[in-house]
């Protein structure tokens, strides 16, 4: 016991903690983060705490029901308040009601450690990858797309982050509308695809390319907006549940296009993991400034600014 409390005690000063005596010859290490980031993100933390608990032999139970993220809804989704199984089986076969009445429990910290990798596709997250199960009403939905839009068609998957990703500091510039068409025409020309697979938060840049690529164009009717707003308004029925439903959805079915273009983003990561053999095409305007008053203005006045003054390039 001694050794795994200063083994705990190296990675971020936790303590072993005991809640009853059920299990005593049992550890136990409680993942939580609260109120966490987005899904892939989530998704990044949850696999590097997987892998600690992996090398040492602890039991990682899952906690986002009495540690909420910004998905959690007020009701129960799929029989649970817990919000990791909304989308995914339960990593062990421990109920959060045993481990917190058992005797020795680790509890993660929120904090994103030094330590971690922000790249789920990192090969080192192999050992435990068979833990991260999707929920099988998720796997039909996506195959009934599949079926439906990619069946016998060659497809081209675009991921464009758009809305805050304009003015957030020191992150990957999104594309603006004329390089974006100038890509995917692009695109076109060199290769015959038969759809191009949008997945956009971003309402401006979605109603660009429907208006140019019409039928062309394959989607999910997802929630978009010219803001970042998702989290911040409740305009629909379980919203914060179907967010979570759709971007994971939408980066399965993005792994399962013939070419994926994006910004680098935990989404783009996300889709490397599920298929690390996709052909890619990362889109690279530099980042925003470090500055985050300048950041929210640099990105717009290179969008109006032309190339000989330092604005983006026509073409990337």
């Amino acid at each position: 016991q001694k050794s795994t409390n200063r083994m705990y005690k190296k990675i971020n000063n936790s303590s072993l903690m005991s809640f009853g005596k059920l299990n005593r010859n049992k550890y136990f290490y409680i993942i939580k983060r609260s109120p966490g980031a987005g899904m892939f993100s989530n998704l990044t933390f949850v696999m590097n705490h997987l892998l600690i608990a992996h090398n040492h032999n602890l039991i990682p139970v899952i906690d986002m029901e009495n540690f909420p993220t910004i998905y959690n809804e007020k009701k129960k989704i799929n029989g649970t308040y817990n919000s990791w199984e909304y989308f995914f089986d339960p990593v062990s076969k421990y109920t959060l009601d045993q481990v917190y009445k058992s005797k020795n429990v680790f509890l993660t910290s929120n904090k994103f450690l030094s330590t971690f990798t922000h790249d789920i596709f990192d090969q080192k997250f192999k050992k435990i990858k068979n833990k991260i199960k999707f929920k099988n009403n998720l796997l039909k939905k996506i195959n009934l797309f599949k079926n439906k839009n990619f069946k016998r068609k060659k497809i081209l998957g675009i991921h464009y982050r758009g809305t805050s990703y304009k003015t957030s500091a020191n992150h990957p510039m999104p594309p603006t509308k004329i390089q974006m068409k100038n890509l995917i025409e692009n695109e076109l020309k060199n290769k015959q695809y038969d759809k191009i697979f949008l997945a956009t938060e971003d309402l401006e840049m979605f109603n660009f390319l429907k208006s140019i690529y019409k039928k062309k164009l394959i989607y999910l009717n997802n929630f978009r907006s010219k803001q970042d707003n998702a989290f911040k308004i409740y305009p629909r029925k379980k919203h914060r549940y179907i967010l979570g439903e759709e971007i994971i959805i939408e980066g399965i079915l993005l792994s399962q296009t013939d070419k994926f273009i994006f910004v680098q983003t935990n989404v783009s990561n996300f889709v490397r993991m599920m298929n690390n053999n996709i052909k890619t095409k990362i889109i690279d305007n530099g980042l925003n400034s470090k500055n985050e008053y300048f950041a929210k203005y640099y990105w717009f006045i290179k969008n109006l600014l032309p190339e000989t003054l330092g604005g983006f390039k026509k073409n990337i």
